[in-house]
Protein backbone atom coordinates (compact mmCIF):
# COMPACT_ATOMS: atom_id res chain seq x y z
CA UNK A 1 0.00 0.00 0.00
CA UNK A 2 1.32 3.56 -0.79
CA UNK A 3 2.24 5.50 1.74
CA UNK A 4 0.87 8.99 3.00
CA UNK A 5 4.27 10.80 2.28
CA UNK A 6 3.84 9.25 -0.84
CA UNK A 7 0.39 10.65 -1.94
CA UNK A 8 1.13 14.05 -0.19
CA UNK A 9 4.54 14.46 -2.18
CA UNK A 10 2.88 13.97 -5.29
CA UNK A 11 -0.37 16.29 -4.65
CA UNK A 12 2.62 18.46 -3.26
CA UNK A 13 3.72 18.42 -7.44
CA UNK A 14 0.71 18.62 -8.77
CA UNK A 15 -0.27 21.41 -6.96
CA UNK A 16 2.50 23.70 -7.28
CA UNK A 17 1.93 23.25 -11.01
CA UNK A 18 -1.95 24.16 -10.39
CA UNK A 19 -0.77 27.42 -8.50
CA UNK A 20 1.79 28.56 -11.18
CA UNK A 21 -1.22 28.44 -13.66
CA UNK A 22 -3.33 30.16 -10.99
CA UNK A 23 -5.50 27.18 -10.86
CA UNK A 24 -5.65 27.03 -6.78
CA UNK A 25 -7.44 30.80 -6.75
CA UNK A 26 -10.72 30.13 -6.77
CA UNK A 27 -10.36 26.73 -4.25
CA UNK A 28 -8.33 28.69 -2.21
CA UNK A 29 -10.99 31.86 -1.87
CA UNK A 30 -13.68 29.40 -1.69
CA UNK A 31 -15.93 29.28 1.18
CA UNK A 32 -16.87 25.69 1.23
CA UNK A 33 -13.31 24.44 1.13
CA UNK A 34 -12.12 23.05 4.06
CA UNK A 35 -9.99 25.59 5.81
CA UNK A 36 -7.03 22.76 6.42
CA UNK A 37 -6.96 22.08 2.54
CA UNK A 38 -6.86 26.28 2.47
CA UNK A 39 -3.47 25.88 4.46
CA UNK A 40 -2.02 23.27 2.87
CA UNK A 41 -2.92 25.22 -0.78
CA UNK A 42 -1.01 28.05 1.25
CA UNK A 43 1.51 26.05 2.16
CA UNK A 44 2.17 24.14 -1.31
CA UNK A 45 2.26 27.40 -3.28
CA UNK A 46 5.05 28.99 -1.04
CA UNK A 47 7.38 30.59 -3.73
CA UNK A 48 5.84 29.96 -7.02
CA UNK A 49 5.03 33.02 -9.53
CA UNK A 50 1.68 32.46 -9.95
CA UNK A 51 -0.36 33.39 -13.08
CA UNK A 52 -2.95 36.18 -13.34
CA UNK A 53 -5.02 34.73 -15.08
CA UNK A 54 -5.98 31.05 -14.14
CA UNK A 55 -5.64 28.15 -16.96
CA UNK A 56 -6.96 25.62 -16.05
CA UNK A 57 -7.01 22.86 -18.18
CA UNK A 58 -2.94 24.04 -19.21
CA UNK A 59 -2.47 22.64 -16.15
CA UNK A 60 -3.68 19.79 -16.15
CA UNK A 61 -1.91 19.36 -19.51
CA UNK A 62 1.42 20.10 -17.90
CA UNK A 63 0.87 17.41 -14.81
CA UNK A 64 0.32 15.02 -17.37
CA UNK A 65 -1.97 11.96 -19.18
CA UNK A 66 -4.07 10.49 -16.17
CA UNK A 67 -4.40 14.43 -15.24
CA UNK A 68 -6.00 15.25 -18.59
CA UNK A 69 -8.42 12.55 -18.51
CA UNK A 70 -9.34 13.65 -15.03
CA UNK A 71 -9.87 17.15 -15.93
CA UNK A 72 -11.99 16.45 -18.93
CA UNK A 73 -14.19 14.30 -15.92
CA UNK A 74 -14.40 17.80 -13.57
CA UNK A 75 -15.37 19.75 -16.57
CA UNK A 76 -18.73 18.35 -15.77
CA UNK A 77 -18.60 19.35 -12.05
CA UNK A 78 -19.06 23.13 -11.80
CA UNK A 79 -20.88 22.34 -8.39
CA UNK A 80 -17.27 20.73 -7.28
CA UNK A 81 -14.64 23.00 -8.94
CA UNK A 82 -16.72 26.19 -10.36
CA UNK A 83 -18.28 27.51 -12.96
CA UNK A 84 -15.27 29.08 -14.25
CA UNK A 85 -13.17 26.02 -14.02
CA UNK A 86 -15.37 23.88 -15.58
CA UNK A 87 -15.56 25.87 -18.23
CA UNK A 88 -12.24 26.15 -18.92
CA UNK A 89 -11.48 22.32 -18.56
CA UNK A 90 -14.32 21.93 -21.56
CA UNK A 91 -11.39 22.79 -23.56
CA UNK A 92 -8.91 20.61 -22.38
CA UNK A 93 -7.57 18.84 -25.62
CA UNK A 94 -6.13 15.24 -24.91
CA UNK A 95 -3.30 15.62 -27.22
CA UNK A 96 0.36 15.19 -26.77
CA UNK A 97 3.53 14.30 -28.47
CA UNK A 98 3.39 10.79 -29.88
CA UNK A 99 5.22 7.80 -28.67
CA UNK A 100 8.30 6.57 -31.27
CA UNK A 101 6.72 4.45 -33.71
CA UNK A 102 9.59 1.50 -32.61
CA UNK A 103 7.60 1.28 -29.04
CA UNK A 104 4.23 1.08 -31.33
CA UNK A 105 5.79 -1.61 -33.59
CA UNK A 106 6.94 -3.45 -30.48
CA UNK A 107 3.36 -3.53 -29.19
CA UNK A 108 1.68 -4.50 -31.94
CA UNK A 109 3.79 -7.05 -32.67
CA UNK A 110 4.09 -8.47 -28.66
CA UNK A 111 0.34 -8.28 -28.60
CA UNK A 112 -0.37 -10.48 -31.68
CA UNK A 113 2.97 -12.69 -31.45
CA UNK A 114 3.45 -11.82 -34.87
CA UNK A 115 5.32 -9.44 -37.47
CA UNK A 116 3.62 -5.94 -38.34
CA UNK A 117 3.47 -7.35 -41.89
CA UNK A 118 2.13 -10.21 -41.81
CA UNK A 119 -1.13 -8.21 -40.53
CA UNK A 120 -0.70 -5.27 -42.54
CA UNK A 121 0.57 -4.30 -46.11
CA UNK A 122 0.72 -0.60 -45.71
CA UNK A 123 1.02 1.12 -41.97
CA UNK A 124 2.08 4.66 -42.10
CA UNK A 125 4.72 5.50 -39.23
CA UNK A 126 3.19 9.16 -38.13
CA UNK A 127 0.39 9.17 -36.20
CA UNK A 128 -2.42 10.90 -37.01
CA UNK A 129 -3.52 11.54 -33.70
CA UNK A 130 -1.88 11.14 -30.97
CA UNK A 131 -3.81 11.39 -26.58
CA UNK A 132 -2.95 10.36 -23.31
CA UNK A 133 -3.92 7.12 -23.63
CA UNK A 134 -3.42 5.80 -27.16
CA UNK A 135 -2.45 7.09 -30.84
CA UNK A 136 -4.07 6.51 -33.94
CA UNK A 137 -2.23 5.09 -37.43
CA UNK A 138 -3.69 4.97 -40.55
CA UNK A 139 -3.05 1.35 -42.34
CA UNK A 140 -4.04 -0.83 -45.08
CA UNK A 141 -4.45 -4.89 -44.03
CA UNK A 142 -3.45 -7.58 -46.00
CA UNK A 143 -6.59 -7.80 -47.50
CA UNK A 144 -6.42 -4.54 -49.16
CA UNK A 145 -9.03 -3.05 -45.89
CA UNK A 146 -8.46 0.66 -45.28
CA UNK A 147 -8.57 0.79 -41.45
CA UNK A 148 -7.26 3.19 -38.59
CA UNK A 149 -5.15 1.42 -35.83
CA UNK A 150 -5.56 2.49 -32.26
CA UNK A 151 -2.32 1.37 -29.85
CA UNK A 152 -2.00 1.78 -25.93
CA UNK A 153 1.16 4.00 -25.20
CA UNK A 154 3.80 1.83 -23.21
CA UNK A 155 3.25 1.43 -20.21
CA UNK A 156 0.06 3.75 -19.83
CA UNK A 157 -1.32 1.25 -17.26
CA UNK A 158 0.83 1.38 -14.89
CA UNK A 159 1.33 5.54 -15.02
CA UNK A 160 -2.46 5.51 -14.72
CA UNK A 161 -2.91 2.89 -11.61
CA UNK A 162 -0.25 5.03 -10.06
CA UNK A 163 -2.25 8.34 -10.39
CA UNK A 164 -5.37 6.71 -9.84
CA UNK A 165 -4.13 5.77 -6.19
CA UNK A 166 -3.73 9.33 -4.90
CA UNK A 167 -6.87 10.37 -6.36
CA UNK A 168 -8.52 7.97 -4.29
CA UNK A 169 -6.31 8.95 -1.30
CA UNK A 170 -7.09 12.80 -1.69
CA UNK A 171 -10.69 12.47 -2.03
CA UNK A 172 -11.17 10.21 0.91
CA UNK A 173 -9.33 12.74 2.86
CA UNK A 174 -11.79 15.84 1.41
CA UNK A 175 -15.04 13.81 1.58
CA UNK A 176 -13.65 13.20 5.57
CA UNK A 177 -14.18 16.54 6.43
CA UNK A 178 -18.08 16.72 5.70
CA UNK A 179 -20.09 18.97 5.35
CA UNK A 180 -20.29 20.43 1.52
CA UNK A 181 -17.08 17.99 0.71
CA UNK A 182 -19.38 15.31 1.65
CA UNK A 183 -22.20 16.11 -0.11
CA UNK A 184 -19.98 17.12 -3.39
CA UNK A 185 -19.13 12.94 -2.84
CA UNK A 186 -15.62 13.47 -4.66
CA UNK A 187 -14.81 9.89 -3.60
CA UNK A 188 -17.62 8.45 -6.02
CA UNK A 189 -16.75 11.12 -8.89
CA UNK A 190 -12.91 9.04 -8.52
CA UNK A 191 -14.25 5.72 -8.30
CA UNK A 192 -16.47 6.78 -11.95
CA UNK A 193 -13.33 8.04 -13.07
CA UNK A 194 -11.32 5.19 -12.37
CA UNK A 195 -14.18 3.00 -13.72
CA UNK A 196 -14.32 4.89 -16.99
CA UNK A 197 -10.63 5.10 -17.39
CA UNK A 198 -9.71 1.37 -16.69
CA UNK A 199 -12.11 0.43 -19.52
CA UNK A 200 -10.40 2.68 -21.66
CA UNK A 201 -7.41 1.33 -21.07
CA UNK A 202 -8.64 -2.12 -22.34
CA UNK A 203 -9.01 -1.41 -26.08
CA UNK A 204 -11.38 -4.75 -26.34
CA UNK A 205 -14.17 -2.95 -24.34
CA UNK A 206 -13.78 -0.06 -26.64
CA UNK A 207 -14.27 -2.55 -30.25
CA UNK A 208 -17.16 -4.06 -27.90
CA UNK A 209 -18.75 -0.81 -27.05
CA UNK A 210 -18.43 0.71 -30.80
CA UNK A 211 -19.97 -2.68 -31.96
CA UNK A 212 -23.07 -2.82 -29.62
CA UNK A 213 -23.69 1.36 -30.10
CA UNK A 214 -23.35 -0.13 -33.86
CA UNK A 215 -26.32 -2.63 -33.96
CA UNK A 216 -28.82 -0.55 -32.04
CA UNK A 217 -27.66 2.45 -34.06
CA UNK A 218 -28.29 0.90 -37.42
CA UNK A 219 -31.57 1.71 -38.34
CA UNK A 220 -30.77 5.78 -37.86
CA UNK A 221 -30.39 7.61 -40.95
CA UNK A 222 -27.68 9.57 -40.69
CA UNK A 223 -25.26 8.63 -38.28
CA UNK A 224 -22.82 5.50 -38.57
CA UNK A 225 -20.61 3.73 -36.47
CA UNK A 226 -16.94 2.19 -38.04
CA UNK A 227 -17.05 -1.35 -37.88
CA UNK A 228 -14.60 -3.40 -35.90
CA UNK A 229 -12.07 -5.56 -37.31
CA UNK A 230 -11.77 -8.18 -34.51
CA UNK A 231 -8.54 -10.50 -36.24
CA UNK A 232 -6.75 -7.01 -35.84
CA UNK A 233 -8.32 -6.22 -31.98
CA UNK A 234 -6.70 -6.91 -28.80
CA UNK A 235 -6.65 -5.74 -25.62
CA UNK A 236 -4.03 -2.92 -26.54
CA UNK A 237 -4.57 -2.67 -30.17
CA UNK A 238 -7.81 -1.69 -31.89
CA UNK A 239 -8.36 -1.80 -35.87
CA UNK A 240 -11.53 -0.08 -37.41
CA UNK A 241 -12.46 0.70 -40.86
CA UNK A 242 -11.18 4.16 -41.76
CA UNK A 243 -13.27 6.91 -42.42
CA UNK A 244 -13.43 9.75 -45.34
CA UNK A 245 -15.24 12.69 -43.98
CA UNK A 246 -14.70 16.39 -42.70
CA UNK A 247 -14.53 17.07 -38.94
CA UNK A 248 -17.83 18.38 -37.57
CA UNK A 249 -15.86 21.42 -36.03
CA UNK A 250 -14.67 22.36 -39.51
CA UNK A 251 -18.22 24.35 -40.00
CA UNK A 252 -16.75 26.28 -43.47
CA UNK A 253 -15.45 23.56 -44.74
CA UNK A 254 -19.21 21.17 -44.21
CA UNK A 255 -20.93 24.49 -45.36
CA UNK A 256 -19.18 24.98 -48.55
CA UNK A 257 -20.00 21.42 -49.12
CA UNK A 258 -23.61 22.12 -49.35
CA UNK A 259 -24.90 20.23 -46.14
CA UNK A 260 -27.86 21.54 -44.27
CA UNK A 261 -26.45 22.80 -41.03
CA UNK A 262 -29.47 22.63 -39.10
CA UNK A 263 -30.43 19.24 -40.31
CA UNK A 264 -27.08 18.10 -38.88
CA UNK A 265 -27.96 20.13 -35.98
CA UNK A 266 -30.86 18.43 -35.23
CA UNK A 267 -30.01 14.91 -36.11
CA UNK A 268 -26.94 15.17 -33.48
CA UNK A 269 -29.08 16.11 -30.83
CA UNK A 270 -31.43 13.27 -31.96
CA UNK A 271 -28.94 10.62 -32.75
CA UNK A 272 -28.24 11.68 -28.39
CA UNK A 273 -31.52 11.46 -27.17
CA UNK A 274 -31.94 7.73 -29.06
CA UNK A 275 -29.05 6.65 -27.36
CA UNK A 276 -29.35 7.74 -24.00
CA UNK A 277 -32.90 7.27 -23.75
CA UNK A 278 -33.99 4.83 -25.86
CA UNK A 279 -31.30 2.79 -25.21
CA UNK A 280 -29.65 3.84 -22.09
CA UNK A 281 -26.23 3.05 -23.87
CA UNK A 282 -24.76 6.14 -25.20
CA UNK A 283 -21.50 7.96 -26.78
CA UNK A 284 -19.73 9.96 -24.01
CA UNK A 285 -17.07 11.47 -25.77
CA UNK A 286 -19.21 13.62 -28.69
CA UNK A 287 -16.44 16.28 -28.41
CA UNK A 288 -15.57 17.74 -32.38
CA UNK A 289 -12.70 15.77 -32.61
CA UNK A 290 -14.74 12.28 -32.21
CA UNK A 291 -17.63 13.03 -35.23
CA UNK A 292 -17.40 13.71 -38.81
CA UNK A 293 -19.35 14.41 -41.91
CA UNK A 294 -19.54 12.15 -45.24
CA UNK A 295 -19.96 13.35 -48.37
CA UNK A 296 -22.90 12.31 -48.51
CA UNK A 297 -24.09 14.18 -45.07
CA UNK A 298 -23.87 11.08 -42.82
CA UNK A 299 -22.80 11.80 -39.39
CA UNK A 300 -19.99 9.09 -38.28
CA UNK A 301 -18.75 8.91 -34.60
CA UNK A 302 -15.50 7.52 -33.55
CA UNK A 303 -13.41 6.85 -30.05
CA UNK A 304 -15.89 4.73 -27.93
CA UNK A 305 -13.70 4.35 -24.89
CA UNK A 306 -16.28 6.08 -22.70
CA UNK A 307 -19.75 5.00 -22.84
CA UNK A 308 -22.28 5.60 -20.29
CA UNK A 309 -25.26 3.27 -19.23
CA UNK A 310 -28.66 4.36 -17.73
CA UNK A 311 -30.82 2.25 -16.20
CA UNK A 312 -34.51 1.85 -17.28
CA UNK A 313 -36.27 3.84 -14.41
CA UNK A 314 -33.34 6.08 -14.77
CA UNK A 315 -34.43 6.52 -18.31
CA UNK A 316 -37.81 7.30 -17.58
CA UNK A 317 -37.28 9.90 -14.57
CA UNK A 318 -34.81 11.46 -17.33
CA UNK A 319 -37.74 11.28 -20.13
CA UNK A 320 -40.27 12.91 -17.89
CA UNK A 321 -38.07 15.64 -16.43
CA UNK A 322 -36.96 16.69 -20.23
CA UNK A 323 -40.53 17.02 -21.18
CA UNK A 324 -41.49 18.54 -18.01
CA UNK A 325 -39.22 21.11 -18.15
CA UNK A 326 -40.08 21.82 -21.99
CA UNK A 327 -43.70 22.39 -20.77
CA UNK A 328 -43.46 24.04 -17.84
CA UNK A 329 -44.40 20.93 -15.52
CA UNK A 330 -42.12 22.06 -12.58
CA UNK A 331 -44.10 20.35 -10.11
CA UNK A 332 -44.10 16.59 -12.01
CA UNK A 333 -40.27 17.31 -12.52
CA UNK A 334 -39.92 18.09 -8.71
CA UNK A 335 -42.26 14.71 -7.94
CA UNK A 336 -39.63 12.63 -9.86
CA UNK A 337 -36.97 14.02 -7.93
CA UNK A 338 -38.46 13.03 -4.64
CA UNK A 339 -39.47 9.93 -6.37
CA UNK A 340 -35.96 9.07 -7.31
CA UNK A 341 -34.85 10.31 -3.71
CA UNK A 342 -32.28 12.94 -5.37
CA UNK A 343 -33.94 15.37 -3.08
CA UNK A 344 -34.71 13.97 1.14
CA UNK A 345 -38.10 13.59 1.89
CA UNK A 346 -38.07 16.20 4.34
CA UNK A 347 -38.34 18.70 2.13
CA UNK A 348 -41.46 20.03 0.54
CA UNK A 349 -42.11 19.34 -3.12
CA UNK A 350 -44.02 22.54 -3.94
CA UNK A 351 -40.86 24.39 -2.62
CA UNK A 352 -38.78 22.50 -5.15
CA UNK A 353 -41.11 22.85 -8.12
CA UNK A 354 -41.25 26.55 -7.27
CA UNK A 355 -37.42 26.64 -7.44
CA UNK A 356 -37.02 24.61 -10.21
CA UNK A 357 -39.23 27.14 -12.32
CA UNK A 358 -37.32 30.15 -11.33
CA UNK A 359 -34.43 28.28 -13.09
CA UNK A 360 -36.26 26.73 -16.56
CA UNK A 361 -38.62 29.82 -17.01
CA UNK A 362 -35.91 32.15 -18.32
CA UNK A 363 -34.98 29.32 -20.96
CA UNK A 364 -37.76 28.28 -22.02
CA UNK A 365 -38.24 28.98 -26.31
CA UNK A 366 -35.00 30.77 -26.76
CA UNK A 367 -32.43 29.88 -28.88
CA UNK A 368 -28.93 28.52 -27.25
CA UNK A 369 -26.97 31.36 -28.28
CA UNK A 370 -29.66 33.80 -25.99
CA UNK A 371 -29.04 31.39 -23.18
CA UNK A 372 -26.78 32.55 -20.56
CA UNK A 373 -25.58 29.12 -19.37
CA UNK A 374 -23.46 30.52 -16.53
CA UNK A 375 -26.89 31.68 -14.94
CA UNK A 376 -28.62 28.73 -15.26
CA UNK A 377 -25.22 26.50 -13.54
CA UNK A 378 -25.60 28.65 -10.73
CA UNK A 379 -29.27 28.64 -10.14
CA UNK A 380 -29.13 24.81 -10.31
CA UNK A 381 -26.44 24.32 -8.20
CA UNK A 382 -28.05 26.90 -5.58
CA UNK A 383 -30.58 24.69 -5.79
CA UNK A 384 -28.85 21.04 -5.09
CA UNK A 385 -27.31 23.13 -1.98
CA UNK A 386 -30.35 24.93 -0.63
CA UNK A 387 -32.52 21.36 -1.61
CA UNK A 388 -29.44 19.12 0.16
CA UNK A 389 -29.10 16.58 -2.80
CA UNK A 390 -26.09 14.64 -3.17
CA UNK A 391 -24.25 13.91 -6.47
CA UNK A 392 -25.33 11.40 -8.51
CA UNK A 393 -22.54 10.23 -9.96
CA UNK A 394 -24.45 7.52 -12.11
CA UNK A 395 -25.65 10.99 -14.57
CA UNK A 396 -22.16 12.55 -14.66
CA UNK A 397 -21.71 11.24 -17.79
CA UNK A 398 -24.81 11.86 -19.81
CA UNK A 399 -24.73 15.37 -17.75
CA UNK A 400 -21.24 16.11 -19.78
CA UNK A 401 -22.54 14.33 -23.01
CA UNK A 402 -25.46 16.61 -23.13
CA UNK A 403 -22.86 19.93 -22.99
CA UNK A 404 -20.81 18.20 -25.45
CA UNK A 405 -24.02 17.98 -27.94
CA UNK A 406 -25.34 21.39 -27.04
CA UNK A 407 -21.90 23.15 -27.77
CA UNK A 408 -21.68 21.47 -31.37
CA UNK A 409 -25.39 21.90 -32.38
CA UNK A 410 -25.18 25.52 -31.69
CA UNK A 411 -21.80 25.88 -33.64
CA UNK A 412 -23.79 24.16 -36.84
CA UNK A 413 -26.95 26.30 -35.59
CA UNK A 414 -26.41 29.00 -33.79
CA UNK A 415 -30.38 29.31 -32.93
CA UNK A 416 -31.10 26.05 -32.97
CA UNK A 417 -33.54 25.55 -29.78
CA UNK A 418 -32.63 22.58 -27.87
CA UNK A 419 -36.05 22.23 -26.04
CA UNK A 420 -37.92 22.41 -29.46
CA UNK A 421 -35.39 19.99 -31.13
CA UNK A 422 -36.04 17.34 -28.15
CA UNK A 423 -39.63 17.73 -26.98
CA UNK A 424 -41.16 15.64 -30.04
CA UNK A 425 -38.80 12.61 -29.67
CA UNK A 426 -39.12 12.62 -25.77
CA UNK A 427 -43.07 13.27 -25.74
CA UNK A 428 -42.86 9.97 -28.28
CA UNK A 429 -40.90 7.95 -26.23
CA UNK A 430 -42.88 8.69 -23.20
CA UNK A 431 -46.89 8.11 -25.29
CA UNK A 432 -44.87 4.90 -25.97
CA UNK A 433 -43.00 3.63 -22.44
CA UNK A 434 -45.45 5.31 -20.22
CA UNK A 435 -49.31 5.28 -21.93
CA UNK A 436 -51.39 2.62 -20.60
CA UNK A 437 -50.67 0.10 -23.67
CA UNK A 438 -47.15 -0.07 -22.08
CA UNK A 439 -48.10 -0.17 -18.88
CA UNK A 440 -50.00 -3.29 -19.22
CA UNK A 441 -47.72 -4.72 -21.23
CA UNK A 442 -45.18 -4.12 -18.63
CA UNK A 443 -47.06 -5.65 -15.99
CA UNK A 444 -47.78 -8.87 -17.64
CA UNK A 445 -44.01 -9.21 -18.85
CA UNK A 446 -43.02 -8.10 -14.99
CA UNK A 447 -45.80 -10.52 -13.26
CA UNK A 448 -44.68 -13.07 -15.79
CA UNK A 449 -40.98 -13.13 -15.30
CA UNK A 450 -41.85 -12.64 -11.22
CA UNK A 451 -43.42 -16.18 -11.28
CA UNK A 452 -40.67 -17.34 -13.24
CA UNK A 453 -38.22 -16.56 -10.95
CA UNK A 454 -39.97 -18.05 -7.86
CA UNK A 455 -38.24 -21.74 -8.17
CA UNK A 456 -34.90 -19.77 -8.58
CA UNK A 457 -35.19 -17.27 -5.98
CA UNK A 458 -36.09 -19.93 -3.28
CA UNK A 459 -32.47 -21.44 -4.46
CA UNK A 460 -31.49 -18.59 -3.99
CA UNK A 461 -32.37 -17.20 -0.51
CA UNK A 462 -31.45 -21.02 0.88
CA UNK A 463 -27.93 -20.13 -0.26
CA UNK A 464 -27.15 -16.94 0.54
CA UNK A 465 -28.89 -17.20 3.96
CA UNK A 466 -27.65 -20.22 5.51
CA UNK A 467 -28.34 -20.73 9.32
CA UNK A 468 -25.70 -18.39 10.74
CA UNK A 469 -24.39 -16.74 7.58
CA UNK A 470 -26.30 -13.98 5.40
CA UNK A 471 -26.08 -12.07 2.09
CA UNK A 472 -23.12 -10.38 0.64
CA UNK A 473 -22.28 -6.95 0.92
CA UNK A 474 -21.95 -4.96 -1.91
CA UNK A 475 -18.23 -4.23 -2.97
CA UNK A 476 -17.07 -1.11 -1.17
CA UNK A 477 -15.41 1.83 -2.04
CA UNK A 478 -11.35 1.13 -1.60
CA UNK A 479 -10.13 1.58 2.10
CA UNK A 480 -8.30 4.88 2.36
CA UNK A 481 -6.28 5.68 5.81
CA UNK A 482 -7.47 8.76 7.00
CA UNK A 483 -5.19 11.36 8.65
CA UNK A 484 -8.09 13.28 10.47
CA UNK A 485 -10.57 11.50 12.53
CA UNK A 486 -14.26 10.87 12.41
CA UNK A 487 -14.86 13.49 15.27
CA UNK A 488 -13.11 16.12 13.74
CA UNK A 489 -9.61 15.43 15.27
CA UNK A 490 -6.29 16.25 13.65
CA UNK A 491 -3.43 13.49 13.63
CA UNK A 492 -0.29 14.48 14.82
CA UNK A 493 1.00 12.77 11.88
CA UNK A 494 -1.10 14.59 9.61
CA UNK A 495 0.05 18.06 10.17
CA UNK A 496 3.89 16.05 9.98
CA UNK A 497 3.58 14.26 7.01
CA UNK A 498 1.65 17.76 6.09
CA UNK A 499 5.02 20.06 6.91
CA UNK A 500 7.60 17.50 5.53
CA UNK A 501 5.46 17.13 2.25
CA UNK A 502 5.25 20.54 1.54
CA UNK A 503 9.03 21.26 2.46
CA UNK A 504 9.98 18.39 0.63
CA UNK A 505 8.64 19.56 -2.56
CA UNK A 506 9.27 23.34 -1.94
CA UNK A 507 13.04 22.14 -1.45
CA UNK A 508 13.26 20.64 -4.95
CA UNK A 509 11.49 22.92 -6.61
CA UNK A 510 14.36 25.28 -5.21
CA UNK A 511 17.10 22.59 -5.93
CA UNK A 512 15.45 22.12 -9.37
CA UNK A 513 14.73 18.52 -8.72
CA UNK A 514 11.13 19.17 -10.81
CA UNK A 515 9.57 22.40 -12.18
Amino acid sequence: MTKPITHIWRLGKWARILARHGALRGIRNDPNTPTPVKRLIGLFSIGTVKSREPDYAGAFREIGPAAIKLGQTLATRPDLVGEEAAHNLLSLQDNLPPVDFTLIRDTIESSFEQPLENLFAEFDETPIGAASIAQVHKAVTTEGRHVAVKVLRPGVRERFAKDIQTYEWAAAQLESFGGEAARLRPRLTIANFKRWTMRELDLRREAASASELSEFMAGTQGYEIPGIDWDRTNGRVMTIDWIDGVKISDTEAIRAAGHDMDDLASRLVLAFLRQAIAAGFFHADMHQGNLFVRSDGTIVAIDFGIMGRIDRQARMWLAEILYGLTTGNYRRVAEIHFEAQYVPSYHNVDEFATALRAVGEPMRGKPVSELSVGQMLDGLFAITRDFDMQTQPHLLLLQKTMVMVEGIATQLNPGINMWDVSAPYVRSWIRDELGPEAAIADRIREDTETLLRIPQLVRRIEERFPPKGGAPEPPPLPRVELLRDRRGGHALGYFTAAVAGGAAVWAATVLGLFT
